[in-house]
């Protein structure tokens, strides 16, 4: 069977898309951390252009927006350190305590309603002692054997805490002229259309990362203030952990919900820690569900509950934590496609108009 010329054309363009499909889905692990260092240079790029602007050396410019971007992400890590560095000692004195208790109280109870069973407290000491008599940082080195994710695992991870800055310092500098080059590849006749996409999406973006940022910051003032009104010890860093970690739906708040829920059992070790921290997280949730989001950032971008789960649970499956990071962005820019889609179909033919 003879095909047309825009047949031909149509299973060429289709060869090369799934070519360069094939090509990055094979180099997927290699090309994670360049697909990170794109993705901040975007966030970026603009604190980049409005110092220079001002006349600051581009060079500098990049530096300065680097390093403050580097320090930022640093202290928010850096906030576990002094969380479990003091939760690990206590964790240890505690864990036995209350299998103690558990066992006397609860132990007689089901033993009423036909169930015996008791706990082994002195094996419960002997895996504290085991795996808990120990630093954090010993602590973290045994874990890391243990899961048996030795040098390759380690090695990974310091070769993109280097290359992803590294990547990050040459997108910034060349961000201008990369733009500037993909537009020059799109054909001249489809150059407007697509230009008013991109700054569609762009326009899209840019509320969501700034919405983002203001939820992000008066969660971690909130919970910071109120686990504090409580008497947390472990207030502020909790707290500004969980606002900041809001960032990576659902994982961020879950992760904050756990460290309190520890910090609360260890420090009061009464039932007042776990309502203190059911009250504030509660209200926070709330608050963030049906006020702060969806003002400063579901509104933005358009997606409802359901969608923004499929989206994490999709992105994550094929890109894996980066594509917990990049699901709403990317998202974002979905809705915007399948807007112009659905205006176009409407406009169309096909549909009747």
């Amino acid at each position: 069977m003879d095909l047309t010329l825009a047949q031909k054309r149509t299973l060429t363009w289709l060869a090369i898309a799934s070519a360069i499909a094939a090509c990055l889905w094979l180099l997927a692990p290699v090309l994670t951390p360049f697909l990170i260092g794109a993705i901040l240079a975007y966030a970026l790029h603009p604190a980049v252009e409005r110092l220079a602007s001002r006349r600051v050396p581009r060079v500098l410019a990049v530096v300065i927006v680097e390093v403050g971007a580097i320090v930022a992400v640093t202290a928010t890590l850096l906030l576990v350190v002094p969380i479990m560095s003091k939760e690990l000692p206590q964790l240890k004195a505690q864990i036995p305590l209350f299998a103690d208790r558990l066992n006397q109280s609860v132990t007689p109870w089901l033993a009423q309603h036909g169930i015996h069973v008791a706990l082994d407290v002195e094996s419960i000491k002997g895996f504290v002692v085991k795996y808990l008599d120990a630093n954090f940082e010993d602590w973290i080195a045994t874990a890391l054997s243990s899961a048996r994710i030795g040098g390759s695992f380690v090695l990974a991870i310091v070769g993109n805490a280097i290359l992803v800055p590294v990547v990050l310092f040459y997108l910034l500098m060349d961000w201008l002229k990369i733009v500037d080059r993909a537009q020059r590849m799109i054909p001249p006749r489809l150059r407007d259309g697509v230009n008013g996409f991109l700054e569609e999406c762009d326009g899209v973006l840019g509320q969501y990362l700034r919405g983002q940022l203001v939820v992000m910051l008066v969660l971690a003032a909130y919970y910071s203030i109120a686990l504090a009104l409580f008497g947390f010890d472990l207030a502020v860093p909790v707290g500004v952990f969980t606002g900041l970690a809001i960032f990576i739906p659902y994982l961020g708040f879950g992760l904050g919900l756990v460290l309190a829920l520890l910090a609360g059992l260890l420090q009061f070790a009464s039932l007042y820690g776990l309502v203190a921290v059911a009250v504030v997280y509660g209200v926070g949730q709330v608050v963030e569900s049906l006020y702060l989001t969806p003002r400063l950032v579901g509104e933005r971008i358009g997606l409802n509950p359901l969608a923004v789960i499929f989206a994490l649970l999709a992105f994550g499956h094929l890109l894996g934590f980066v594509g917990v990071l990049v699901a709403l962005p990317l998202s974002a820019v979905a809705v915007v496609a399948l807007q112009r889609l659905k205006a176009a179909y409407f406009g169309s033919r096909l549909y009747g108009g």
